[in-house]
């Protein structure tokens, strides 16, 4: 069954935690979809994994890059899973369930990032949470504290 986490971004924006759960990710030796809601959200965090941290970048592609199945993070703003990815993120509202519903392998994990900062991603975390609570979905929440940790809430 698929493990589905919520992280509650409070103090550090996407852009500065993202990259360390990518690496982790990545150090699991796992491929990584990453979904936006816009087009312009996946282009822009497209150029900020090649730039994020000075001498290193995160390897990664979009459709447009070809060789989709090749590439170790998939960043896209649709359903696709061409990578094989074994974890998916969700950013900017991304929308959970219908991924689930057009995957038919389960991922290991799907991670939703929100920030808290922005009613329209809370108030969507919200409602997303509420709605896989109604199926069987492992859900867990955890929130950023003041220096930037995660605790877990749920």
């Amino acid at each position: 069954m698929t493990e589905i986490l919520f992280y509650h971004l409070v103090v550090k924006p996407l852009e500065k935690a993202l990259p360390q759960f990518l690496e982790r990710s990545l150090e699991r030796g796992w491929n990584i979809c990453l979904q936006t809601l816009t087009q312009e959200k996946c282009l822009a965090l497209n150029e900020h994994l090649w730039t994020h941290a000075g001498e290193s970048f995160l390897p990664h592609g979009m459709a447009q890059d070809g060789d989709a199945e090749f590439q170790p993070i998939y960043l896209t703003d649709g359903t696709e899973n061409p990578n094989g990815a074994q974890i998916r993120f969700f950013v900017e509202g991304a929308q959970i369930a219908p991924v689930l519903a057009a995957t038919p392998e389960p991922y290991e994990r799907i991670v939703l990032m929100f920030d808290g900062n922005r009613e329209a991603e809370l108030l969507d975390a919200r409602a997303q949470w509420k709605a896989l609570k109604q199926t069987d979905a492992t859900l867990s929440y955890f929130q950023q504290t003041e220096d930037g940790r995660w605790e877990k809430k749920a």
